[in-house]
C-alpha cells in the first residue's frame, strides 16, 4: 500500500445506473455544475453558492483527514430524453436479438468443433435478425398497403369518406400511399443505425479507429465496434426494400399476373427482388465469419465486394427497384395477397432458424461447460449456457406481436368491414394461448412461493442469518430486514426462471398456432375465447408501448423510466442486428479512462471509480482498460467501488463469454484488494460481488471469495466496521435499515433496498480502502455515536417490538 503524503488527495468518480439521475443526486449536493464533457457525457461536481466547483467532504482515515474531490459522470442523456430516443423502444425486438449474440457461451481455445459451432450460431443469429427486419416490413405492409391503400381507399367504400372518389381513382395514388409509410420507416431505421456517439477526445477516437481488440481476459475485453456493421446495415436496408417490392408484386411464392410487356416487366422486377433478398441472406451469413472476412485471409473479396462504393450502388439499385414497382402498379388490386404470404413465410423461416439455433446451441454449451464446472452452482451460467435461445425466441415473438398489435387497432379505427389477412387469426390465437398460460403460470408461481414462505415462517426457519448479525440488538429492524431479504433473494435466484417461463408459454402458443396454420385447419369453436383474449393482449401491448413512447417524449421523468429497457440493451455494441440504438459503453468507458488518466498526472492524486448498478459494469470495464494501459506505479493509485452490483448473480451468468467469472478474479487480483463492493441483502437487483458460499457459524460470517492476489479460497471471518457493516473479503454487507442515525451525517430511514448507497456511512470507509489509505484488517475502529439508543426488547419470534 502506498504511503499517503502531504499532497495526497482522493478523486471519487461516480457513475450512475439505469434510469439516469440528476447531477445533484449523483454528487450528493444541493447544486452541481459541469466541469467537462460534451453534453451527452457530462462530468459534474458539487457547486457553491456562486455555481463554482466546490471540493467534496474530507475523507477520514486512521491517520488524518484527506482532501476529496467528488465527480460524477452522467450518461443518461444517451438513452432517454426527446422524441427520437423515446421511439427507440419500438426497436426493442431488434435489441433483444442483438443482446442474444452476447449471451452465447464462450468458445474454448484450440477446439475446432466449438469454433465451427460459434461461427454457425453467430451466422444464424444474423439471419434471424435479418428476418426480423423483413417481418417488420411485411407487417407494416399489411397496415399501409392492404388495410389502408387497397381496402379502405378502394373506390366505392365507406371508409375515409373525406377523400373524394376522383382522388381514389387517380393513377398511382393508392400505390404511392401504400408504399410511402414503408419507405419512411426503412429510412428512419437506416438513420437510427447511422447514429453513433462521438468520443470527446481526439486521441481516444483515433485509438478506437484502430479496432484494437485486447486479449487480456479482463471484463468487457470484447466490447468493441464491429467493423462489419456498415456492410450489415446496408444488407438490412437492401433486404427491406426488396421485401417491399416483393410484397407489392405478389409475394415471395407467386408473382402478379399480367399480359404482354407488363407481365414481362413484373416478372423481371419480381426476380430481381428475390435476388436482392438472397444476396442479403448470403451476405449476413458470410460476414459473421471473423477469420474469413479478415484482410489477410480468403475473405478479402468479401470486404472488397461490400466496400463503400459497392454498398452505395446496391442501395441505389434497391431504391430503383421500389420506384419500378411503383410504376408497375398503376392501381392496386382489391387485396394485397403478398403481405399475408410474406408474413407467414418469414414467420416460418424464423421458426426454422430458431429451432436450428437452439439445437446447435446445445453442443456449443456442452463444449464450453469445462470453463465453469469447477464453479459452485450459484455462479454457473443460466440454463447451462443455453440462455440465448429463449431470449431470441422472446425477441422474435415480440416482433410479431408488436406488428399484429398495431394492425388490430388500425382496423378498428378504419372500420370493422376491413379484413385482416387469414394468418392474423392464428397470431391472435398464439397470444391468447400464451396469455392464458402466462396467467396460470403466474398464479402457480405465486401460490407456490406464498406457501413456501408461509411454511418457513410458521416453522421459524431463519432465511437470512446474516441479517441477525447485522441487526443484532435492533429487533424492529431485524423484522423488516428479514422479510426484505427473503423477497430480494427470491428475485435474484428466480428472475431468470421467469424469463424461461415467458419464453416457454410463448413458444407453446406459437407451436399450436403454427400447426393449425400449416395444416390449414379452420379454427375450432373452443379457440374463440383464446383468440378474443389474444386480441386484448396484443392491443394492450401496442397501446402500452405507444403510450410509453408518447409520455417519454412529453415528460422527461417518464423517458427515464422507459430508459430502463434501453439502458440494459444499449450497453452492447451492434453485432447481430445493426438497426439498434448505439452502444453507450463505447463512449462512456473511453471517456472514463481518459478522465482518470488526467487526474493521475498529479502524482499525489488517487482515483476511485464508483459505480452503482449498471454503472458498476461500466466502471469495472473502465478499470480493466486502465490496468492494461497504465504503468505499474500508476495502477497502485486507482481503486474500484461497486454498489448494488449485478457483477456476480447476473452478468457472468447471462454473458459468460464477455464477463466470465475468471475475468472478475483477474480484475480483483490486478487491483490488489482495492476493489470494494457495497451490498445489501434487501437489494433485489444488486448483490455480493467478491464472495459466495456464505454461511453463519458460531456467530461469524464465513465464505469463499477473491483474495487480494486474485486467487480464490476460504476467507477470514467477516469483520464488523464502526457503523455496523460486516466486511467479508471485498464485500461490505450494509445493515438495512441503517444503524443510527449518526450525528453530522445524512440519514435515510426504512429499507433502502437498491437505492441511495451513498447515504450509508460505510461508503466513506470503502472509498478510503479502495484508495489504499486504509487497511481492511486494521484494528476495529470505535463505533460512531448514535443519535438514538437501539431498542432490544421484543414481543415475537422475529423480535418485532
Amino acid at each position: 500500500m502506498l504511503i499517503a503524503g502531504p499532497d495526497t488527495r482522493v478523486v471519487e468518480l461516480r457513475v450512475h445506473g439505469v434510469q439516469g439521475t440528476t447531477p445533484q443526486t449523483l454528487v450528493d449536493a444541493v447544486a452541481a455544475v459541469d466541469v467537462a464533457g460534451d453534453g451527452l457525457g457530462r462530468i459534474v461536481r458539487p457547486a457553491d453558492r456562486l455555481r463554482r466547483p466546490a471540493p467534496g467532504p474530507v475523507l477520514q482515515t486512521e491517520g488524518r483527514p484527506i482532501p476529496r474531490v467528488v465527480e460524477g459522470y452522467l450518461w443518461g442523456g444517451m438513452t432517454s430524453g426527446g422524441v427520437a430516443k423515446a421511439t427507440w423502444a419500438l426497436l426493442f425486438p431488434f435489441s433483444i436479438a442483438n443482446v442474444a449474440h452476447w449471451m452465447l457461451p464462450p468458445v474454448p481455445e484450440r477446439n475446432l468443433p466449438a469454433h465451427l459451432l460459434g461461427i454457425g450460431l453467430r451466422s444464424l443469429l444474423r439471419v434471424f435478425a435479418l428476418l426480423l427486419t423483413a417481418l417488420l416490413v411485411a407487417q407494416i405492409s399489411v397496415v399501409s398497403m392492404d388495410l389502408l391503400a387497397a381496402q379502405c381507399l378502394r373506390p366505392g367504400t365507406a371508409c375515409l369518406t373525406s377523400i373524394p372518389a376522383d382522388v381514389r381513382t387517380f393513377p398511382w395514388f393508392r400505390t404511392f400511399l401504400g408504399l410511402l409509410p414503408i419507405v419512411v420507416v426503412i429510412s428512419v431505421m437506416r438513420r437510427v443505425s447511422h447514429v453513433d456517439w462521438r468520443i470527446e477526445r481526439k486521441e481516444l477516437a483515433e485509438a478506437e479507429d484502430q479496432e484494437k481488440q485486447p486479449a487480456s481476459g479482463l471484463p468487457g475485453a470484447h466490447v468493441a465496434t464491429d467493423p462489419d456493421t456498415p456492410a450489415l446495415r446496408s444488407l438490412h436496408v437492401v433486404a427491406a426494400l426488396a421485401v417491399t417490392s416483393l410484397i407489392a408484386l405478389g409475394g415471395p411464392l407467386k408473382q402478379l399476373t399480367a399480359s404482354g410487356q407488363m407481365g414481362v416487366a413484373i416478372t423481371i422486377a419480381w426476380v430481381v427482388a428475390l435476388v436482392f433478398v438472397g444476396l442479403s441472406v448470403l451476405g449476413v451469413l458470410l460476414l459473421d465469419d471473423p477469420t474469413g472476412g479478415a484482410p489477410h485471409r480468403g475473405g478479402r473479396w468479401l470486404r472488397a465486394a461490400l466496400g463503400r462504393t459497392p454498398r452505395r450502388v446496391l442501395l441505389a439499385l434497391s431504391v430503383l427497384l421500389v420506384l419500378t414497382t411503383l410504376a408497375l402498379q398503376e392501381q392496386l388490386p382489391l387485396r394485397v395477397p403478398g403481405a399475408d404470404v410474406t408474413v407467414q413465410v418469414v414467420a416460418l423461416l424464423m421458426a426454422f432458424v430458431l429451432v436450428l439455433f437452439g439445437l446447435l446451441l446445445v453442443p456449443a454449451a456442452l463444449l464450453a461447460r469445462k470453463s465453469w464446472t469447477s464453479l459452485p452452482r450459484e455462479l454457473r451460467p443460466w440454463a447451462g449456457g443455453w440462455f440465448a435461445a429463449p431470449v431470441l425466441a422472446i425477441g422474435g415473438l415480440l416482433g410479431g406481436g408488436f406488428g399484429a398489435g398495431i394492425a388490430l387497432p388500425v382496423r378498428k379505427a378504419l372500420g370493422d368491414q376491413l379484413q385482416l389477412p387469414v394468418g392474423y387469426s392464428y397470431i391472435t390465437l398464439l397470444w391468447g394461448v400464451a396469455g392464458a398460460l402466462a396467467l396460470l403460470s403466474m398464479f402457480a408461481v405465486a401460490s407456490f412461493t406464498g406457501a413456501v414462505r408461509w411454511r418457513a415462517f410458521r416453522k421459524g426457519k431463519e432465511w437470512a442469518r446474516e441479517a441477525s448479525l447485522l441487526h443484532s440488538g435492533r429487533m424492529r429492524d431485524l423484522r423488516l430486514a428479514t422479510r426484505a431479504w427473503w423477497w430480494a433473494r427470491w428475485e435474484r435466484n428466480h428472475g431468470h426462471h421467469m424469463i424461461l417461463i415467458i419464453a416457454s408459454v410463448l413458444v407453446v402458443g406459437a407451436v399450436l398456432a403454427t400447426l393449425l396454420r400449416v395444416q390449414n385447419v379452420p379454427l375450432p369453436g373452443w379457440t374463440v375465447p383464446f383468440s378474443a383474449f389474444g386480441v386484448f393482449v396484443l392491443g394492450l401491448l401496442a397501446v402500452s408501448l405507444l403510450r410509453a413512447v408518447y409520455l417519454a417524449a412529453r415528460q422527461p421523468e417518464s423517458g427515464r423510466r422507459l430508459g430502463i429497457i434501453a439502458d440494459i440493451a444499449q450497453f452492447w455494441p451492434r453485432e447481430a442486428h445493426p438497426i439498434v440504438p448505439p452502444c453507450y459503453a463505447l463512449k462512456v468507458v473511453p471517456e472514463l479512462v481518459s478522465r482518470v488518466q488526467d487526474h493521475l498526472r498529479d502524482p499525489g492524486t488517487r482515483v476511485v471509480l464508483c459505480g452503482h448498478s449498471q454503472g458498476s459494469l461500466l466502471v469495472a470495464v473502465a478499470a480493466a482498460r486502465l490496468l492494461e494501459e497504465l504503468p505499474p506505479h500508476d495502477r497502485e493509485r486507482i481503486g474500484l467501488l461497486t454498489a448494488g452490483s449485478q457483477l456476480q448473480w447476473a452478468y457472468p451468468r447471462a454473458f459468460p463469454a464477455v464477463v466470465p467469472h475468471a475475468s472478475l478474479a483477474r480484475l480483483a487480483g490486478g487491483l490488489d484488494g482495492r476493489w470494494r463492493s457495497l451490498c445489501r441483502g434487501t437489494d433485489p437487483l444488486g448483490g455480493a460481488v467478491m464472495t459466495w458460499r456464505r454461511q453463519v457459524f458460531d456467530g461469524m460470517l464465513l465464505g469463499v471469495g477473491y483474495r487480494p492476489d486474485g486467487s480464490e479460497g476460504a476467507l477470514a471471518p467477516a469483520l464488523r466496521g464502526p457503523t455496523g457493516a460486516l466486511v467479508l473479503g471485498g464485500d461490505h454487507w450494509l445493515p438495512d435499515p441503517q444503524r443510527g442515525p449518526f450525528p453530522g451525517r445524512r440519514w435515510r430511514s426504512g429499507v433502502s433496498a437498491h437505492s441511495d448507497y451513498t447515504s450509508d456511512p460505510e461508503w466513506d470507509r470503502a472509498v478510503a480502502i479502495a484508495a489504499g489509505l486504509l487497511d481492511v484488517d486494521a484494528p476495529e475502529s470505535p463505533s460512531l455515536p448514535f443519535a438514538r439508543r437501539p431498542e432490544t426488547r421484543s414481543r415475537d419470534a422475529l423480535g418485532g417490538s
